[in-house]
C-alpha cells in the first residue's frame, strides 16, 4: 500500500527538483545587452513619443484616437468544439498574406485531438481562410524522438529573413506543469505557398528534461534582429524567463526576470530602448498585474511592484506603437467576462481606450494577443473558450477629425 511517508517522500524531492531547476535558471544571464528594436513599431503611425494619453485620445502633438473599423470571429477549425490561446504575426508587404492567427484547437484544452490551428487574411480580399491545423503532435513526436501527450499556446515570430518561427508548449506525463517547448519554424516554399512547419528542437532550458518551462505571450524584436522570448516556469514556484534569439533563430541565453512566486505569462512592454517592462499575471490572490523592469536591454532585472488595474490571474497582451503603449487585460478582480483595451505612455498609468467584451458573470474573453499590420491595429483572443475572436482598430488622427467637423 502506498503509505503517507512514501507520498512525503515524493513530494520533497519534487519540490528538490523543483528548487534545484529554478536554482540553475537563475544562475543563467545574458551576455550582454540587447537593444529593443522601435523603429518598425514607431514608424508604422508616426505617432511622436511626446502624445501622451487620456480619456481614449492622444493629446499634444499626436491626438486623435483609435477607432473600431471592423470585428468578427475567425473561421473554426472543422469539427473542434474548443479553441483557445491565439497569436497573431504579420507578414512581410510581399506576401500575399498579411496576417496570420494561430490557436489550439480540438474538443476542449488537452484532449487528445487538440492541434494548432491557423488561419491566414488574405491582403487583398481582407477575409480570413479556412482555419487548418498546421501542428500534429503525433507528427511532431515522431520528429522529435519521444511521446507528446498534449499541444498548447502556440507563439509566432517572423525572423530577419521573411521566415515564421512557431514556439508551441507541449507535455507529456505531469500536465501543463511539465510542459516543453518545441520550436518550429516555416519550411521553405514559393511565396504563396501553403504554409508548412518542420520541428526543429526542444528549447534546452535546463537538466531536468527541459520540464515545466511554457510559452504564451508575444516575442520582442530586438535591433539585432533577433528578439526576447518572454517564457515561465511553473513547477512548484513560478517566475518568468526571457530567452535572447539570434536574427536567425538561434537561442542565445536566457535571464530569470522576476522572482516570483506566482508570476507567470510574462508580456514585455519596451519603453526605450533599454527600459523594458513585463506586465505579468499572477496566480496568486493579489488580483493585480505584477511588474518587472530592466534597465540595461534585459541583462538584469528587478521588481516594480503593481500596476492599479484589476486582473484576475489572467495573461494580458502588450504593444508598443509610437509613443504610446498597449495593454490588453481582464478588468476585474473575479471572472473574465471583460476585456479592455488601455494606452499609457509611461507603462505605469493607464487609462481605457476601448470596452472590447463587456458580458455578464460566467462568460469568458480571455488570453488575448495583438500586432499592427498593413496600418492597423490588430487584436484577437478567446470567445468562450469556442472560438477566437477578433477587433480591428485604425488610427484617426486630429487633423482627420478636423476635416470631419461640419
Amino acid at each position: 500500500m502506498f503509505s503517507l511517508h512514501a507520498a512525503a517522500r515524493l513530494l520533497l524531492a519534487g519540490a528538490l527538483l523543483a528548487g534545484l531547476t529554478a536554482w540553475d535558471c537563475a544562475q543563467r544571464v545574458l551576455p550582454a545587452p540587447a537593444r529593443a528594436n522601435l523603429s518598425a513599431n514607431s514608424s508604422t503611425f508616426g505617432l511622436p513619443s511626446s502624445s501622451e494619453t487620456l480619456s481614449g485620445r492622444l493629446m499634444g502633438q499626436g491626438r486623435g484616437y483609435w477607432k473600431l473599423i471592423d470585428k468578427g470571429s475567425i473561421p473554426t477549425l472543422e469539427g473542434a468544439r474548443a479553441a483557445h490561446a491565439s497569436a497573431l504575426v504579420a507578414l512581410p508587404a510581399n506576401d500575399p498574406r498579411s496576417l496570420l492567427a494561430f490557436c489550439f484547437a480540438g474538443d476542449r484544452e488537452s484532449a487528445p485531438n487538440v492541434q494548432i490551428a491557423m488561419s491566414e487574411m488574405d491582403r487583398a480580399s481582407d477575409v480570413w481562410s479556412p482555419t487548418r491545423m498546421v501542428v500534429d503532435r503525433w507528427e511532431v513526436a515522431d520528429a522529435l524522438g519521444f511521446g507528446l501527450r498534449r499541444l498548447g499556446n502556440p507563439v509566432a515570430w517572423l525572423d530577419s529573413q521573411g521566415r515564421v518561427h512557431l514556439f508551441v508548449v507541449a507535455t507529456g506525463a505531469g500536465g501543463w506543469a511539465a510542459g516543453r517547448i518545441v520550436h518550429m519554424r516555416q519550411r521553405p516554399g514559393a511565396p504563396g505557398a501553403p504554409l508548412q512547419w518542420e520541428p526543429l528542437r526542444m528549447l534546452q532550458l535546463s537538466w531536468l528534461w527541459n520540464m515545466s518551462y511554457l510559452v504564451r505571450t508575444a516575442p520582442m524584436p530586438l535591433e539585432d534582429g533577433g528578439m526576447m522570448l518572454p517564457v515561465y516556469f511553473e513547477l512548484a514556484r513560478k517566475f518568468p524567463v526571457g530567452l535572447r534569439f539570434d536574427a536567425d533563430g538561434q537561442m542565445l541565453d536566457m535571464v530569470r526576470m522576476g522572482t516570483g512566486p506566482n508570476t507567470l505569462q510574462p508580456a514585455l512592454l519596451p519603453l526605450d530602448a533599454q527600459q523594458w517592462l513585463a506586465l505579468m499575471r499572477d496566480s496568486g490572490p493579489s488580483g493585480r498585474i505584477r511588474v518587472a523592469g530592466t534597465q540595461d536591454a534585459g541583462r538584469s532585472w528587478h521588481a516594480v511592484g503593481d500596476l492599479p488595474l484589476d486582473n484576475p490571474d489572467s495573461s494580458v497582451a502588450t504593444l508598443s506603437v509610437g509613443g504610446q503603449h498597449l495593454l490588453v487585460y481582464n478588468p476585474t478582480t473575479q471572472g473574465r467576462h471583460k476585456l479592455r483595451l488601455a494606452g499609457s505612455t509611461d507603462g505605469r498609468q493607464w487609462q481605457t481606450l476601448h470596452d472590447l467584451e463587456d458580458a455578464a458573470p460566467g462568460h469568458e474573453y480571455s488570453y488575448p494577443a495583438m500586432t499592427v499590420a498593413d496600418g492597423s491595429l490588430w487584436i484577437s483572443y478567446t470567445d468562450q473558450r469556442k472560438a477566437i475572436a477578433w477587433r480591428r482598430f485604425a488610427w484617426v488622427p486630429e487633423a482627420s477629425l478636423a476635416k470631419d467637423s461640419p
